[in-house]
């Protein structure tokens, strides 16, 4: 169904209210021109899109902390999914829009690449749940509009492709396909552990790839999950087949431990400490929560307003009814995703596979929202999917952000180097931070040298002293006779 075609049985025109049941009424279905089943069916594409999450998220979050503590797979998975279940309700219900939360995969890479390594894990939720409050209050204040004008378009773009590349990474390193090299004086890293890919598991990570790839490009809906579900059952027939020794697992055989069906692990829920942030410094503290906000910032308002036009929700000049709830929701993501240890959570793009059904209100989230929910007692039979299978879904997410690139002028120099600058820190540094930071302080020197300083604004310039400080800590200290 085209996005604006009317649904099918929603008539030619909103019914009048006394024909509406309290359900219509309640979500104004008819009044944007959809139905019950509609809705029902824009919700399980969500859902459908975007339950790939329940594998990665766990993967992402998978590193030990400061202290050498894990999070463990089952508890991670049943926290990924109650989080996504309780904002994606909480959008459908109260923001009454087709959109759908679980994750972030920035926010995820974020907090297993800076945060735990100078942490423990109740530590960095503590610091999901400040950032989420960050947002929430740039939301009531008005300010998150005013940062998103303040930072260039291309450094925004520029923020989306560099994640997207620092995913892929993730993504070739947790499957084994990249390893870092043990061999003195040759590259940093290596293709497999020796130069050469090694083990059954890299094979399938492989072919999954490459079947995810090849659906895409056939345009067939749930890509993603259909190549995970593929690339699950081979490794299974392969490993019952072969008799793959384990230990070429990255993360275990691909084994069902018990029944399908088991409770969830709610052991993590709660698990979040704002203790303790003194000792890892405050500038250290600081860089962390603004890393977070950007990795969940500038996405979000760009998803909810593009998902909204596509449902016909938005006018030209981008607005839309509930925007302000949404665009809260998605910040008091951050809020439950670390209460729930699930990092940060934040609108889905996927959300648009369910307007192109024809999803038009809250109706849709709420079932997607109770499709997540009923993935708490599934937890056994999601723990079977190899980490080198949902590895290549990393890859692939990692492919999609790409895409902004073609956004950007790249015959403008003060937009292509601080845009080459923060996409190729964020993976060659394996830091989120130090490419944002690179993209914002040649932006403005750039563009001061051009003499166009005043276009820079005060905002910019307060960043730019920020990250100098940042880059030059150490050298600072060290001058001041500090640590």
């Amino acid at each position: 169904m085209e996005p604006g075609t009317p649904a099918e049985g929603a008539g030619s025109g909103p019914r009048h209210p006394a024909d509406q049941s309290w359900l219509d009424r309640y979500f104004h279905i008819s009044e944007r021109g959809s139905s019950v089943g509609t809705e029902l069916r824009g919700g399980v594409t969500t859902f459908m899109a975007m339950a790939y999450i329940l594998l990665l998220n766990p993967l992402i979050l998978s590193g030990k902390d400061i202290d050498g503590h894990v999070l463990g797979q089952p508890a991670l998975i049943t926290a990924t999914a109650l989080c996504a279940s309780a904002t994606t309700l909480l959008m459908g219900l109260w923001g009454k829009v087709p959109l759908a939360l679980a994750a972030g995969l920035s926010v995820s890479g974020v907090m297993a690449s800076q945060v735990v390594p100078v942490m423990t894990w109740p530590q960095a939720m503590g610091m999901a749940v400040a950032y989420g409050a960050v947002i929430c209050l740039l939301v009531v204040t008005g300010l998150r509009e005013m940062i998103m004008n303040a930072i260039p378009l291309g450094l925004k773009h520029a923020i989306t492709i560099g994640i997207g590349l620092f995913i892929t990474i993730i993504g070739f390193v947790k499957a084994g396909f990249v390893h870092e090299n043990p061999a003195p004086g040759g590259g940093p890293v290596t293709l497999g552990p020796n130069g050469q890919l090694e083990g059954w598991p890299v094979l399938i990570f492989a072919i999954t790839l490459l079947l995810i790839f090849a659906l895409q490009a056939r345009e067939i809906p749930g890509a993603i999950l259909i190549g995970i579900i593929v690339g699950t059952g081979l490794a299974v027939l392969l490993n019952a087949v072969v008799n793959i020794p384990d230990k070429e697992w990255f993360a275990g055989p691909p084994v069902l431990h018990g029944g399908a069906v088991s409770m969830p692990d709610f052991s993590l829920l709660g698990n979040v400490t704002f203790r303790g942030w003194g000792d890892v410094g405050y500038l250290t503290i600081t860089m962390i929560v603004f890393t977070l906000v950007l990795a969940g910032f500038f996405d979000a308002m760009a998803t909810i307003l593009g998902v909204g036009t596509e449902a016909e929700l938005a006018d030209a000049q981008g607005r839309m009814p509930g925007l302000s709830k949404a665009l809260f929701i998605d910040g008091a993501g951050g809020v439950i995703g670390g209460v729930g240890s699930a990092s940060g959570q934040t609108v889905f793009v996927e959300s648009a596979t369910g307007v192109g059904e024809g999803a038009r209100t809250g109706l849709a989230a709420v079932i997607t929202g109770g499709l997540f929910a009923l993935c708490l007692f599934f937890t056994p039979l999601t723990a079977i999917v190899p980490q080198e299978v949902a590895a290549a879904a990393l890859v692939v997410i990692g492919s999609m952000m790409m895409q902004n690139a073609k956004h950007v002028d790249w015959h403008d120099r003060s937009v292509a180097i601080p845009v080459f600058l923060t996409v190729v820190l964020m993976p060659f540094t394996y830091t989120i931070t130090a490419g944002v930071a690179a993209g914002i302080i040649s932006s403005t020197v750039i563009r001061t040298v051009q003499g166009r300083a005043r276009e820079v604004g005060g905002l910019m310039w307060a960043l730019t002293v920020v990250f100098v400080v940042y880059f030059a800590i150490h050298p600072i200290e060290s001058w001041l006779g500090v640590g």
